[in-house]
């Protein structure tokens, strides 16, 4: 067994005496451990270390990306839900496949596990750690991101009873966000994604209580109205980046919330 918490005290500095393949399959494995203080733990550190630094080969990265890729289907939400931060880590690092796409989007509006702590599990956070990768995804230049604005349609229309606990809808209206600044983006997909919401909310008057998947649509909007007003950080130590089309894209979603709360 491999002890990750003395790699990440000493700056994640690679054992010599262990073949690079066999570290990362650790890791990977570490990654799924339903133990939270393993997977959220000094394994997590010291793989987003490794794949910053260019530690790990070109080649193996990809074969990790695959296997995060194929984990979108695994039955354990916890395998699930940390593969988009794996694979967030890797596009970032500048490694892409257009499979992971179509894999991600398979698996992000579907899944039905919303929680995002476990008392057992810890940390679980699917939404939010799909919504990384939603930016990650909607921000490199071989995805349109008119396709990950859909996607986060889908998520937000899907039925759910679990209303977002721990700040999901800031998570998921910030990765929308940093989508909508792309500059390559037409004004019609700045908007359109829209379309599907105000024709799933819009047409019923809201029952009382209100359902789960409402009231996180009606947040996550919310601030994303903020955020098109004020601009979003890709990061905190950035300035503020304006979203793309902001004027119509403010009017567009004001209409659109305004057409919900109506009802």
């Amino acid at each position: 067994m491999i002890d990750w918490k003395s790699i990440e005290a000493t700056d994640c500095a690679v054992p010599a005496d262990r073949p690079m393949d066999d570290l990362v399959r650790e890791l990977s494995r570490a990654l799924a451990d339903p133990d939270p203080l393993v997977r959220d733990g000094a394994p997590y550190t010291v793989l987003a270390t490794w794949i910053a630094r260019g530690v790990i080969g070109r080649s193996r990265r990809l074969e990790l990306g695959d296997e995060m890729a194929d984990r979108f289907t695994d039955p354990r939400v916890e395998a699930r839900a940390f593969a988009p931060l794996v694979l967030d880590m890797l596009v970032t690092a500048g490694d892409f496949k257009a499979a992971w796409v179509d894999a991600f989007e398979r698996w992000y509006p579907a899944e039905r596990d919303l929680r995002g702590h476990d008392e057992t599990l810890g940390w679980l956070h699917a939404v939010a750690h799909g919504a990384d990768l939603l930016a990650g995804f909607g921000r490199h230049p071989e995805v349109a991101p008119g396709r990950m604005l859909d996607l986060a349609a889908a998520r937000l229309t899907a039925p759910t009873d679990h209303v977002y606990d721990q700040l999901e809808d800031d998570r998921l209206a910030r990765a929308i966000a940093r989508v909508l600044t792309r500059t390559d983006l037409s004004e019609r997909d700045a908007v359109g994604w829209l379309d599907p919401i105000a024709g799933r909310f819009g047409a019923d008057r809201i029952s009382v209580p209100v359902p789960a998947h409402l009231s996180n649509c009606l947040r996550t909007l919310r601030l994303l109205y903020i955020l098109a007003d004020r601009g979003v950080r890709p990061t905190s130590e950035l300035p503020a980046q304006p979203l793309y089309h902001r004027d119509a894209f403010k009017s567009a979603i004001a209409t659109v919330l305004d057409r919900i709360v109506r009802r």
